[in-house]
C-alpha cells in the first residue's frame, strides 16, 4: 500500500488509508505500507519533495515480491510540477515506477477535474498570496510589490495552469492505463479518469467503490444530547439544530461564506479546522468569531480544538444534524462520506460531485452563496426526516467491511488474470509467496536517496 500520507501525518488521504488498511488486515490480507518519514508505515522515506519515489518503490517491490502494489494517487503527494511553456513537461516523481513495474498496480485517484474547476485553482492561489501579503503589511520593514509585477505573476499563474490543464488529465489516464484497475468514489471521478478509445469510454479497468466511512467508537444509538456533552461549547441552552464545517484550514474550504449567512433561528453553525500540514496555509478563523442572536445563542461556534481524535470526530458528526461543504473546488470529499456513514443529510456546493449525491436524495446543493445556503438549511429543516430516511439506507454501502471486500475482490480478479490468487472473497487468505525484508530495510533506502 503506497501512500506518502500516512498517521500521525494528518489528512483525508492518510486517514482514508489507515481505515482501508486495518480492515484489509482483518479480513486476513497481508498489508505493507510504505510512507513519509512521519507516518508509521511499515517502511518509509517517499514525500513529495523526494526526486527518488520510483527508485525507492522498485527496490521494496524486487525485495518483497508483493501480488499486488496498490498505490492511494494523489499527485501533489508524489510531487506534481506544472511546465510553463511545455505541458509535455508535467511529471511526477512515480512516473518512473509505472514505467518499470514488473507487478500489477492498482490505482486509486484523489484528484480529477473538469476545466472550470481546475481554473479555480490558481484563483484560490492567488487569495492565499494575497492575505500573506495583507498580513505583511503589518511590519514596517514590507515593502509593497510593484503592481505591474504583481500582474505578471498573476498572469503567469493563470497561464500555467491553463496551459497544463489536459497534460494533468493525461496523467491520470496514463497512470490508468498502466494500472491494472483504477479506483474511483463516483460516477463524476469514473468519467474523468477512463479512458477513452475510439471514442468510446473504456470502462472495464474502472471500478467505482465508495469512500468507506462508519463510527469507529459509538453505537448506532448515541443520542445528540450525549455527543455534545462532549463539547462544553454546545451545551447551551437552545440549540436545535447544528450545521458542522470542518476540516483543513484552506480556501479551497470556501467557509469565507459562513460568516455572510443569515442562519435561521433554529440553526447553529459549528466550526472545527486543522492546519493543512502539507502546505501550512490556513484561513483568517477570527472571521468566526460567535455571534449571539436575539434569544441569547451563539450562531457561529468556532470549537478551536485542531485535529480531532476518530473518537470525537464521531462524537461531533452525532451531534450535528448536516455538513455544510460550500467548496470551490473538489474531486471528492471525505467529509461527506463521513457525515453519510453517521447518518446525516449534507449541504454542498453544487458541483459535480456533489450533485451526483444529491441526486440520490443524500443531501443539497446550491450556488456557493450565503443567501443560497440560508435558503438551503431551511429546505432542509422542512424535510429533514425525507433526507434522513434516504441517508440511512445508503450508509450502508459505505461500511467498511463491505468496501474492504470490494478491493479483495478486485485484487482476485487481478491476479486471477495474472495467473495467481491472494484470497478468496470469503478471506481465506494464502501466503505471500515470498518473505518480506526486514523494517530497517526503508532506512537503509533513504540513506541512500538522501545522502547526509
Amino acid at each position: 500500500m503506497v501512500s506518502p500520507e500516512y498517521p500521525p501525518i494528518n489528512g483525508g488521504v492518510g486517514r482514508y488509508t489507515y481505515n482501508l488498511v486495518q480492515e484489509l488486515k482483518r479480513q486476513g490480507i497481508k498489508v505493507y505500507i510504505v510512507c513519509d518519514k512521519p507516518g508509521r508505515g511499515d517502511f518509509v522515506g517517499l514525500s513529495p519533495q523526494n526526486p527518488c519515489n520510483s527508485e525507492i518503490l522498485c527496490d521494496l517491490v524486487d525485495k518483497i515480491q508483493p501480488d499486488i502494489v496498490h498505490i492511494q494517487y494523489e499527485p501533489g503527494l508524489y510531487g506534481l510540477k506544472l511546465h510553463s511553456f511545455n505541458p509535455n513537461k508535467i511529471y511526477t516523481t512515480v512516473d518512473l515506477f509505472y514505467e518499470k513495474a514488473q507487478v500489477p498496480i492498482i490505482t486509486t485517484f484523489h484528484s480529477g477535474y473538469t476545466l472550470r474547476q481546475w481554473m479555480r485553482i490558481p484563483e484560490m492561489k492567488k487569495e492565499v498570496e494575497s492575505s500573506e501579503s495583507r498580513k505583511s503589511t503589518n511590519n514596517s520593514s514590507y515593502s509593497p510589490t510593484p503592481k505591474l509585477k504583481c500582474s505578471l505573476r498573476t498572469v503567469s499563474i493563470y497561464w500555467k495552469y491553463l496551459a497544463n490543464y489536459y497534460a494533468f488529465q493525461n496523467q491520470n489516464k496514463e497512470k490508468l492505463i498502466k494500472s491494472a484497475a483504477g479506483i474511483v468514489f463516483s460516477n463524476f471521478m469514473k468519467t474523468i479518469i477512463d479512458v477513452k478509445s475510439y471514442g468510446k469510454i473504456n470502462t472495464k479497468k474502472t471500478w467505482l467503490i465508495y469512500h468507506g466511512s462508519e463510527p469507529k467508537t459509538f453505537g448506532e444509538g448515541i443520542s445528540k444530547q450525549s455527543a455534545r456533552s462532549r463539547f462544553p461549547s454546545l451545551l447551551q441552552k437552545n440549540i436545535d439544530r447544528i450545521a458542522l464545517a470542518f476540516g483543513f484550514t484552506s480556501v479551497a474550504k470556501g467557509w469565507d461564506i459562513l460568516r455572510q449567512m443569515r442562519i435561521p433561528d433554529k440553526w447553529v453553525i459549528i466550526v472545527n479546522s486543522s492546519v493543512n500540514h502539507s502546505t501550512g496555509e490556513r484561513i483568517r478563523l477570527e472571521r468566526f468569531a460567535s455571534k449571539k442572536s436575539k434569544n441569547n445563542v451563539h450562531r457561529i461556534i468556532n470549537l478551536n480544538q485542531d485535529y480531532l481524535s476518530e473518537e470525537d470526530l464521531s462524537a461531533l458528526i452525532y451531534a450535528s444534524d448536516t455538513v455544510l461543504l460550500p467548496y470551490k473546488v473538489t474531486s471528492g470529499s471525505g467529509v461527506m462520506f463521513d457525515a453519510l456513514g453517521h447518518g446525516i443529510p449534507f449541504i454542498a456546493s453544487d458541483l459535480p460531485f456533489f450533485n451526483e449525491f444529491a441526486s440520490k436524495g443524500l443531501g443539497i446543493t446550491a450556488r456557493r452563496t450565503p443567501k443560497a445556503f440560508t435558503n438551503a438549511l431551511l429546505e432542509l429543516d422542512n424535510n429533514y426526516d425525507i433526507y434522513k430516511k434516504a441517508v440511512d439506507g445508503f450508509k450502508k454501502y459505505l461500511k467498511w467491511d463491505s468496501i474492504t471486500r470490494n478491493h479483495i475482490k478486485l485484487y482476485n480478479d487481478v491476479i486471477t488474470n495474472s495467473n495467481r490468487m491472494l484470497a478468496t472473497i470469503d478471506g481465506d487468505v494464502t501466503h505471500p509467496r515470498s518473505h518480506p525484508p526486514q523494517l530497517e530495510y526503508a532506512d537503509k533506502v533513504i540513506k541512500r536517496v538522501r545522502p547526509g
